[in-house]
């Protein structure tokens, strides 16, 4: 009897009907061996993944030393950590000094993960820590069961081995009622539409029609008003907020509620509606008769029930009106004046006797006082004569009543001038020294031609005169001491 040899894998030839994304290796596999089988990649590999290679936490090696080792741990005594690495409790008197206590050395592994491994979150995770979970989630069901019992019976009850099967399937069938119309059914089941309905987001296709939201299920910003789809969404929030639509709504969440809390009368609103009503009427009334004895017994102690009285004044502030108002497209009424925006500085304030408020007059880039041409602020007003005398001294500045002398004819002196006495006369002598002044003036060719030999000389006899410290001396006989 002879035993059949197994060809081996390098004689086989390669399989040209073996697809090539079977038979072409990755290249973060291919090795030495890559040549000699070339399905070596899709056949059982026997080395260990680097997946379960993972540290031994808080393995030591052997028993722990009796004496202590020069570059040990000076807190615990072992030699694989320094004293900054140390995660034993800071002892006040360490294994150093004390050689008491050295802990066994830690157990120093090296271990090599590859790309894949190093990020794996749940890399040298241990299945057998789960059990614990599972054991303190089947202790609170046990709990919570001989709990409901001894609420039906008074008496404690303690679950046996056979009964625990009878009550899972009683409280399955118990959270199955609950969960058909109640507060325990899914947020995503409940917002569900009637499959016969047509989807609210089909009814029109155009870009500009109204939006439909998948996360809340409804549709929003409406855009084009006319389609059918906008009116069909303005026709079902109209339906939820008018009628009694609102008070189903707060039935409803107060069947929820009191399902939720255990209550001992819990309602179901579509089982017992009536009951369901009932109840919430009766609490309803025990609230608002609470509240009423609460306000009550604040004003018997502290008073005060006057002020709470609505004043008639109120009820009459909106009445009926025929007159019609027109607004404009800023919301301001049509043809009325223009209301001047106020400030939060004082406005209008007149003081020291000023009829104008300071800023209302401005000239030459500066600001002054309308009435009185004042520029000095918290100046007293002096009226029309503060004008007058702005304004005189504005053309003297400007030289206006010397344009004016020289335009105006020689006027022969009367009789009565003469009577006028040595006052004519100095303004006379005063208008012809200005004149004479004005025609010493340079004209503008003389100006261009440059200075000559004799305005420069006595341009500079009149400085050393000016200059000259001993011209007061000039005419007097008298002795300097």
């Amino acid at each position: 009897m002879s035993s059949k040899k197994p060809a081996d894998v390098a004689s086989k030839e390669k399989n040209e009907y073996i697809p090539s994304f079977i038979s072409k290796k990755p290249f973060y596999l291919e090795g030495p061996d890559s040549e000699n089988d070339y399905l070596e990649h899709q056949r059982l590999q026997t080395a260990t993944p680097d997946q379960s290679k993972w540290y031994d936490r808080g393995k030591r090696l052997g028993p722990a030393a009796t004496k202590f080792r020069k570059g040990a741990c000076e807190n615990c005594g072992a030699i694989t950590h320094k004293t900054k690495e140390c995660l034993s409790r800071p002892r006040a008197k360490g294994a150093k000094w004390t050689g008491k206590d050295i802990q066994a050395d830690e157990a120093v592994q090296d271990v090599s993960l590859g790309w894949d491994a190093k990020r794996d979150r749940w890399n040298g995770y241990d299945a057998a820590e789960y059990q614990a979970v599972i054991q303190e989630y089947e202790e609170l069901e046990n709990l919570k069961k001989s709990t409901k019992e001894n609420e039906k019976n008074g008496t404690p009850h303690i679950i046996q081995d056979g009964d625990e099967e009878d009550a899972a399937e009683q409280e399955e069938a118990k959270y199955a009622e609950e969960s058909d119309m109640g507060r325990q059914q899914s947020t995503a089941t409940r917002n569900l539409r009637l499959r016969e309905d047509t989807a609210k987001y089909l009814l029109n296709l155009d870009l500009d029609s109204a939006k439909y939201d998948p996360k809340t299920r409804s549709m929003v910003d409406m855009g084009a008003q006319a389609d059918q789809a906008a009116a069909l969404v303005a026709e079902d929030n109209f339906m939820r907020a008018s009628g009694d639509a609102a008070e189903f709504e707060r039935a409803q969440k107060y069947a929820w509620e009191s399902q939720e809390r255990g209550d001992k009368n819990k309602t179901h609103l579509q089982a017992n509606p009536t009951s369901g009503e009932y109840f919430r009427r009766k609490e309803r009334q025990e609230s608002d008769a609470k509240r009423e004895a609460h306000r009550k017994q604040l004003l018997d102690k502290y008073g005060g029930e006057q002020y709470l009285q609505i004043a008639p004044s109120k009820d009459a502030t909106i009445t009926e009106s025929e007159h019609y108002i027109e607004y404009d497209e800023s919301g301001a009424i049509k043809g009325a004046p223009k209301a001047v925006a106020k400030s939060k500085y004082p406005e209008d304030v007149l003081i020291n006797n000023h009829t104008s408020v300071w800023g209302s007059w401005w000239k030459n880039f500066e600001w002054g006082y309308a009435c009185c041409h004042l520029m000095v602020k918290n100046s007293y007003c002096t009226g029309e004569e503060g004008k007058l005398a702005f304004h005189q001294a504005n053309r003297i500045k400007t030289g206006a009543d010397l344009e004016a002398l020289e335009s105006s004819p020689a006027v022969e002196m009367s009789p009565s001038t003469h009577d006028e006495g040595p006052f004519r006369l100095q303004r006379q002598q005063g208008r012809e020294e200005s004149s004479r002044n004005l025609a010493q003036k340079r004209t503008l060719t003389e100006m261009r031609g440059g200075v000559t030999d004799e305005e420069l000389e006595a341009y500079k006899r009149s400085r050393a005169v000016a200059d000259d410290p001993m011209i007061k001396f000039l005419g007097k006989d008298e002795l300097v001491s």
